[in-house]
């Protein structure tokens, strides 16, 4: 029996990070939606299993409200026809949903994971994928982050907390890999 194909999972690619942005936040990696789209292509291209996770907010104030423009999902990440969309209130795709189950299932063994934010649901995502027994790739070009304030007051650029994220899942949670080695893998199929 061959090996079933890898599957994308594509997190909270969602519009309330544009507004995040448009108020002021500071993100790195940019180019980040744009890698995402090419991967959707890819697997999509390569007939390849993709789960489209969208976070839920509960909150009244969250801008993930189903109600508020934010919870929309970006046009260049949209799903298609066929493409499961998962809902999420908490920072992992595992929790609260029926993820694991689908993914099971359907004898899938590798995740590719990309999407937003790196140091939360992507990061928690993949901790749990490899908890999980899965052999989980983050896709370090796919996926960013925001500035933040330390408990201590310190501050911290987006890019530093992104390498950090990655730093601390690499080989024990996923293995962290770029859009075009993903792409390229195919070929190599």
């Amino acid at each position: 029996m061959p090996t079933p194909l890898p599957a994308l999972v594509v997190v909270d690619v969602q519009r309330a990070f544009d507004e995040w942005e448009a108020a002021g936040k500071r993100r790195n990696n940019p180019d980040a939606v744009a890698r995402i789209a090419e991967l959707l292509a890819a697997f999509r291209t390569n007939r390849a299993p993709i789960f489209h996770i969208r976070h839920e907010g509960t909150r009244p104030n969250s801008s993930f409200l189903p109600s508020r423009s934010g919870y929309a999902v970006k046009d260049e990440a949209r799903e298609q026809d066929g493409e499961p969309v998962i809902d999420k209130r908490v920072n992992s795709a595992f929790i609260g949903t029926d993820l694991e189950t689908r993914l099971r299932e359907a004898g899938i063994t590798t995740l590719v994971i990309c999407g937003a934010t790196t140091n939360h649901c992507v990061e928690t995502t993949a901790r749990m994928a490899g908890n999980l027994g899965f052999d989980a790739r983050l896709v370090r070009d796919a996926t960013w982050t925001f500035d933040r304030i330390g408990p201590d007051g310190d501050a911290h650029s987006a890019e530093e907390i992104h390498a950090m994220t990655l730093s601390n899942l690499n080989g024990e949670f996923a293995r962290i890999v770029t859009a075009d080695e993903v792409i390229a893998s195919f070929a190599a199929e």
